[in-house]
């Protein structure tokens, strides 16, 4: 199948064309021709398969059709956004010149409004900003006759539910929904049987099941040593490397670190302004940096060809972010490698990536055998670190109490100071500390310790003048 093929205006295949877009992928192929027909698309696919194609082209084939219609395109975040507008532009040359505006958070609201005063018709935008307009009534979309909302498992998860359910209210009953998601869990499910209408569901490859084309490696390796193992795989690793982490703090801690061994890297997340991240993505798209440290803000949306490794220094909250992580690399059919960094404390996170990608997958230490009371008992296997070579080791591990009783003896020569008194006897000078009731709980009282004195002293006051005072004398 090539796009010449397909029955849409001479002027959107030019375009097509001129974009240098030779043949489809499969999720295109699949889902442009019925797409075409009018009909409601659930379209899964993983990430990096030419989704955006999928509904651009059809998009832009109706516009130019019907010219009074709007299309909307709702993504989860501002990267994803700028990169479908990119798309966007390059099909809609000036032989088509249907107006668009981008709307999303972090640029200018004047800029944007500008745009919209012009007739957009193709909006693409983020659930806040989009709002943010239809409250200012800067946005009409009594006229959209298509509506994309794209990557809905991530809008999902970052809790746009809501704010995607404000937007609908505006938009005509009558109009075409495309519904895509690299993968499909349950409350997409639900989503797509409320607002889509008898919806034909596209799937292309595993949904759980990263790029065959990708090198998947994990290194074992303590939180202390990941650094310097960064550093060594960076020195043995050729092009563009994408490296995740799990916080801003850890993204700016480790550029500042790289950049002083002298490496070329940038950071970006979610504290960066619009403009600071698309000069940070725009050098790293460019080759100015060749390192790009991340956190899960970019596992979505970045478009760039030149990824050749990912490498997860910290793995994910969510086990499905890892899927789209090393979707970053290994793109449009190019082969590329994704290396993981493991830590003891990464073992269950691991196992619930594993059987993401394989339901099948049963890890080793979870091999167990019980015993005849029903308690569960450890695979010998996973314990072999724990035993010990020299008996006497452990005979110190093991010792009892009345050892560390006897370790821990005062000794009787040292002396008992007045402050040691204190201390032990909670003696204060509050005058509040008498008025306390004593307490109701009376089981422990058993156990402690009473502490008398076999006598008490009395202190008598001098009698001295008034005018008494504390001379030096001086001997003659």
């Amino acid at each position: 199948m090539n796009f010449n093929d397909l029955p849409i205006e001479n002027k959107l295949k030019n375009s097509i064309k001129f974009a240098d877009f030779k043949t489809p992928t499969p999720i295109q192929s699949k889902s442009i021709p019925i797409s075409l027909t009018g009909k409601d698309i659930l379209g899964t696919a993983q990430t990096g398969t030419g989704k955006t194609l999928a509904f651009t082209i059809p998009m832009i084939n109706r516009l130019i059709v019907n010219k009074n219609a709007m299309a909307l395109i709702i993504c989860p975040t501002r990267e994803l956004a700028s990169q479908v507008m990119q798309t966007v532009l390059k099909l809609n040359v000036r032989e088509i010149g249907i107006g668009n505006a981008l709307l999303i958070g972090g640029e200018s609201m004047q800029k944007q409004l500008k745009k919209l005063k012009k007739r957009a018709r193709i909006i693409v935008g983020t659930p806040g900003r989009i709002n943010d307009h239809l409250k200012r009534q800067s946005l009409d979309l009594s006229k959209v006759s298509y509506l994309v909302l794209d990557e809905t498992d991530r809008m999902l998860d970052m809790g746009f539910t809501p704010q995607i359910e404000l937007i609908l209210k505006f938009i005509p009953k009558e109009h075409q929904t495309l519904l895509f998601s690299a993968t499909l869990p349950n409350n997409i499910l639900r989503i797509s049987e409320k607002y889509l209408n008898n919806p034909e569901r596209i799937a292309v490859g595993s949904l759980s099941t990263p790029i065959e084309k990708i090198k998947q490696e994990t290194f074992q390796i303590s939180q202390d040593k990941k650094y310097h193992e960064l550093i060594n795989q960076l020195v043995e690793r050729n092009g563009s490397i994408l490296v995740f982490v799990k916080t801003k703090h850890g993204a700016d801690k480790i550029v500042k670190r790289l950049k002083y061994d002298g490496h070329s890297a940038d950071a970006i997340h979610g504290n960066l302004r619009q403009s600071k991240r698309d000069r940070v993505i725009n050098g790293f798209r460019n080759g100015k940096s060749r390192i790009l440290i991340a956190t899960d803000v970019a596992a979505r949306g970045l478009d760039i060809p030149l990824i050749q490794h990912v490498i997860n220094y910290d793995l994910p909250q969510v086990p499905e972010d890892y899927i789209h992580r090393i979707g970053r690399t290994g793109r449009a059919g190019k082969e590329g490698c994704a290396l993981t960094f493991l830590t003891p404390n990464d073992r269950s996170m691991w196992n619930s990536i594993s059987r993401l990608i394989d339901p099948n997958f049963r890890p080793s230490h979870e091999k167990q055998k019980r015993n005849i009371k029903g308690k569960k008992r450890h695979n010998a296997s996973f314990n072999k670190e724990r035993k010990f070579k020299n008996k006497k080791k452990f005979d110190l591990k093991k010792s009892s109490f009345k050892d560390k009783k006897k370790f821990y003896k005062k000794d009787k020569s040292k002396k008992f100071s007045f402050r040691d008194k204190k201390k032990k006897f909670g003696f204060t000078n509050n005058p509040n500390y008498f008025d306390k009731k004593p307490s109701n709980d009376t089981t422990s009282d058993s156990n402690k310790k009473s502490f008398k004195f076999k006598g008490k002293k009395k202190f008598k006051k001098r009698n001295r003048p008034k005018n008494f005072s504390f001379k030096k004398f001086k001997r003659k």
